[in-house]
């Protein structure tokens, strides 16, 4: 019996990590093992392993070492962004966000909402990108922070964060009291280059395993002069920010991955772009009734969202995982819940398509022969599916009737 193709199109989800960071971490489980705060020789060695990969990641995204702090992950650097500031500033302000934003951001800011803080949630177009003009009307004598996503994790429509950064500097010049600009970069760290200068923005989140590094370990950038506030407490470490000892292995493998991928930026792009391109236009070409979610114009190269009308996307996910092929129905974070992607129906996708809608992410590591494969399989599966279905019956058979 041949053994089943495998192929892995859940990239936003998380990646492999590269073999190279694999190597790269190894000693620092067992070697150079000591704790970065100890000040003896082996506390000595991994502090340095610490300083040298705060600079690695500072140099690559145009910061300072002292602008970099390493977290446990995405979901925590964007809680200590959005909870710091707020805590710096100990008084209610408004926020502005979109309807977009992953879930760390939007409980975040669900959880403030609670606490007496006021938010604005911004409406995206039908490419899931916000308008300049709306983020201006938006803005209140009170407004404390700005969060913006980068690039949306579902269909991967980019943000205009440097046009919005520009009216920003603008409206601060004006102002007492200064509006804080934050940007979770999570699926754009190591896809797009990242200059936080020329963005414009006061914090950025990272996360190492949407770039091929360890999970468990995120980073926030923040900027000199911008006051943030711990919200954990019990040392001093990562500037008395972040406590707890430093994961010295998976800070190693965050800076080394963030290196191999910034440096194939342009490879990468090319390669995922004609990738995802080969796949729409398949899918486009062989299965009837399905739309395309967000702009590739204004998107990351690495995601293709599709909305497969008349099926449960849940469904298909699991008829394809049976053929080998791993894709996601949205957020791997809320994978596990039965509401309708927020972001599909802040675009405005009808309910009935955003049912049906599937996340296909592509890394580095993937293969036209991999494309091959889901072309290969998924128009089977769509139309087996779609066959069980009342509602594509139906709609086929008042089809017929009105051609007749």
């Amino acid at each position: 019996m041949l053994k089943q193709k495998k192929v892995y199109l859940d990239n936003s989800a998380t990646t492999i990590v590269d073999a190279e960071v694999v190597r790269e971490m190894q000693s620092y489980f067992s070697d150079i093992y000591g704790n970065a705060s100890s000040f003896h020789y082996f506390g000595r060695q991994a502090k340095m392993a610490l300083n040298s990969a705060r600079k690695k990641v500072a140099d690559i995204v145009n910061a300072e070492p002292e602008e970099i702090f390493f977290s446990g992950c995405g979901t925590e650097s964007d809680n200590i962004a959005i909870l710091g500031v707020i805590a710096a500033h100990c008084k209610k302000g408004h926020i502005i966000t979109t309807k977009i934003e992953h879930h760390a951001v939007l409980h975040t800011c669900k959880y403030l909402e609670k606490n007496g803080h006021e938010v604005t949630y911004l409406d995206v177009d039908k490419d899931g990108v916000i308008s300049v003009e709306d983020f201006k009307k938006a803005i209140k004598g009170d407004t404390l922070l700005v969060t913006i996503m980068h690039a949306n994790n579902e269909v991967g429509s980019i943000q205009p964060i440097e046009s919005v950064a520009s009216e920003l500097k603008k409206i601060n010049e004006k102002r007492k009291d200064k509006i804080y600009f934050h940007t979770d970069a999570v699926q754009t760290t190591g896809k797009i280059q990242l200059n936080v200068k020329k963005l414009g923005i006061d914090l950025l989140t990272m996360s190492a395993h949407k770039f091929n590094g360890p999970k468990g370990i995120g980073a926030i950038y923040i900027r000199k002069g911008v006051s943030v506030s711990p919200i954990t407490f019990g040392g001093h470490h990562e500037g008395e920010l972040r406590p707890g000892t430093e994961n010295i292995p998976c800070i190693v493998g965050f800076a080394k991955a963030l290196e191999i991928s910034s440096n194939r930026i342009e490879k990468y792009s090319k390669k995922v772009f004609t990738l995802r391109e080969k796949l729409k236009k398949g899918i486009l070409n062989v299965i009837p009734d399905v739309i395309i979610n967000g702009s590739g114009n204004k998107a990351v190269s690495s995601i293709l969202n599709v909305s497969f009308s008349y099926i449960e996307g849940e469904s298909l996910l699991l008829m394809l995982d049976m053929k080998g092929i791993a894709v996601s129905t949205g957020s791997a974070c809320t994978s596990a819940s039965a509401e309708p992607s927020h972001v599909l129906s802040a675009m405005r996708v009808n309910p009935i398509s955003t049912q049906g809608a599937i996340r296909f992410s592509f890394d580095y590591n993937n293969t036209e022969e991999d494309v091959d494969y889901v072309l290969e399989v998924l128009p089977k599966v769509v139309s087996n599916l779609r066959l069980m279905s009342p509602v594509w019956n139906n709609q086929k058979t008042f089809k017929n009737k009105n051609e007749n």
